[in-house]
């Protein structure tokens, strides 16, 4: 029998806040909040926000990320990418950063069977 592949849901669907913004004029900051402990376990466990995939996502080496922390208490998961023009210069599309996020909206988050449903608050000690 072949392997099945995993079943996935967008990210969007598990985060309560997916957003970018001017970190520096050299940086932007991105920040993935999520309500529910399950939800937040889920994706960090994953490795689909890991400081890897982040840089393969945007294309990116992993020296152009200055910051990446799973922020356990805060149920977030929050990077920084140095950006390729500063902030408002010529060629910089988004000046505030806050258009910069919208690549992470629909990244495939996979899930498993079993174990509690996702925004039940259960799954963490």
């Amino acid at each position: 029998m072949a392997d099945q592949a995993r079943p996935t849901v967008p990210l969007a669907s598990l985060a309560k806040t997916i957003r970018s913004k001017k970190a520096a004029v050299d940086k932007v900051t991105f920040d993935v909040i999520f309500a529910d402990p399950a939800s937040y376990d889920l994706v960090r466990e994953s490795g689909v926000l890991s400081r890897r995939a982040i840089a393969e996502l945007s294309g990116i080496p992993d020296a152009r990320i200055s910051d990446h922390v799973e922020f356990d208490s805060g149920l977030a998961i929050k990077f920084t990418l140095y950006r390729a023009a500063s902030s408002g210069s010529a060629g910089d599309p988004d000046i505030f950063g806050s258009q910069h996020y919208r690549a992470l909206l629909t990244i495939a988050v996979p899930v498993g069977h079993g174990g509690p449903p996702i925004g039940s608050g259960e799954g963490r000690a």
